[in-house]
């Protein structure tokens, strides 16, 4: 019997993907957008497999009707305390009032659970609404992967190719769990089909430390990349406080500060995933830490790059 799956998001980097994903199976996908929007429209309208519904987050009625019928709703919406709690929220009301089993919230991550209050204000919005979830009469499930590798790349600045560092906080030998998105996606569409899955999903496409990324990097390039210790998960942490304070929009989804805040959970180890389990869903070459810095080198300047 072909599933239904409503995905919420779908027109963003990850939420794409995952639609992607999901077509790579017998499935139909219902994709949500807001009234007025021609984006999803625009995007979808070649797969005849995909069927675009419209229906505010406001209007509680329209949300029940547009998530009815569905096997799954998985929410890859992005944001701050607007999206990741009161429109989840909204999403979730509507998810039970439909009748629909099962719920996927949009948190893709490291392992927010036991960061320190006030340490992360990502992680800490998907821990509030996590809370809500639980009380749900749903099945749902959490996918957590670590950092998007990506990012290594691009936002995250962890290696510094021009200057031949590999920056760590207070424990160049804390693993670091990694995850390229589209592996997350991958993650993602299989258990969105799973109907036996847990309420937590841990996997990793690679767990490495700061000086395992310097010894790669150095490898690769054939130039030494050192380690430079950066402070500690203290400072960096004070720092970002002072970031946040300073900061001209609060509601931004990734500023400077949250990056640091990301970092603090991962150097200090609170985020660090415990129950990784690649194999659940059978056998898969994942795209690794090496794998993602190689493909940046071949298509860059690697060893002066920015």
């Amino acid at each position: 019997m072909t599933s239904t799956v409503l995905v919420a998001g779908a027109t963003g980097d990850l939420g794409g993907r995952i639609v992607r994903e999901l077509l790579r199976h017998d499935v139909r996908v219902r994709v949500l957008t807001r009234p007025g929007s021609a984006t999803a429209a625009d995007r979808f309208r070649d797969d005849p497999r995909v069927d675009v519904v419209a229906a505010g987050y406001d209007d509680r009625a329209a949300l029940t009707e547009a998530v009815a019928g569905s096997d799954v709703v998985v929410s890859a919406v992005s944001g701050t305390r607007p999206v990741i709690v009161d429109a989840q929220r909204a999403l979730l009301a509507a998810t039970v009032a439909a009748g629909v089993p099962r719920f996927l919230p949009s948190d893709y991550s490291a392992d927010y659970r036991r960061i320190a209050p006030g340490t992360n204000r990502n992680f800490e919005l998907r821990r509030e609404f996590a809370a809500e979830v639980d009380a749900a009469p749903v099945q749902a499930t959490s996918v957590l992967t670590g950092m998007f590798t990506d990012l290594l790349t691009d936002q995250a600045p962890m290696v510094l190719f021009g200057r031949r560092r590999v920056l760590f906080w207070s424990d160049a030998d804390q693993v670091l769990d990694f995850t390229t998105k589209d592996d997350v996606a991958r993650v993602t569409a299989l258990v969105a089909l799973d109907d036996d899955a847990p309420r937590v999903v841990e996997m990793a496409g690679d767990q490495v430390s700061a000086r395992g990324v310097a010894r790669t990097v150095s490898e690769l390039t054939g130039t030494p990349f050192r380690l430079q210790w950066a402070g500690t998960t203290g400072t960096l942490s004070a720092m970002s406080a002072v970031g946040r304070r300073l900061s001209r929009n609060p509601d931004e989804t990734f500023p400077a500060w949250q990056g640091m805040q990301y970092f603090v959970s991962m150097f200090s180890g609170q985020a660090q995933l415990r129950h990784v389990d690649n194999g659940r869903y059978g056998a898969h070459t994942w795209t690794t830490v090496r794998d993602v810095l190689q493909a940046h080198l071949a298509t860059t300047d690697g060893a002066t790059a920015a």
